[in-house]
């Protein structure tokens, strides 16, 4: 499975962006999709999930600011994030989990939020 994302940027406080990631490979495979985040000197988060039958779970720190969709074949996860934060300044990436236990991630995509 190959990850590939995109649209991440630089935003002032209050504006949104949103957050693309397609998968290509054995996607039958995939289980479920994430997006993570890293900012410097903090652990890696785990930001937002959607399995393969739509269920959805956020992190607590971008409730009802952050919304994940994708397809149920598993081929896209998108993260719409609005009312972006400083505190959101971070790596994203995409992540994706087969039935098998299998993880894979994209390269990575930067989000600054100026204040």
């Amino acid at each position: 499975v190959q990850l590939v994302e995109s649209g991440g940027g630089l935003v002032q406080t209050g504006g949104c962006l949103r957050l693309s990631c397609t998968a290509s490979g054995s996607i039958f495979s995939i289980d479920y999709m994430a997006w993570y985040r890293q900012a410097p000197g903090k652990q890696r988060e785990r930001v937002a999930i959607i399995t393969r039958g739509g269920g959805t779970s956020y992190a607590d720190s971008v409730k009802g600011r952050f919304t994940i969709s994708g397809s149920n074949a598993m081929n896209t996860a998108n993260l719409q994030m609005n009312s972006l934060e400083p505190e959101d300044t971070a790596v994203y990436s995409c992540n994706a989990r087969s039935t098998a236990g299998q993880s894979y991630w994209g390269q990575g995509t930067q989000v600054t939020v100026s204040s």
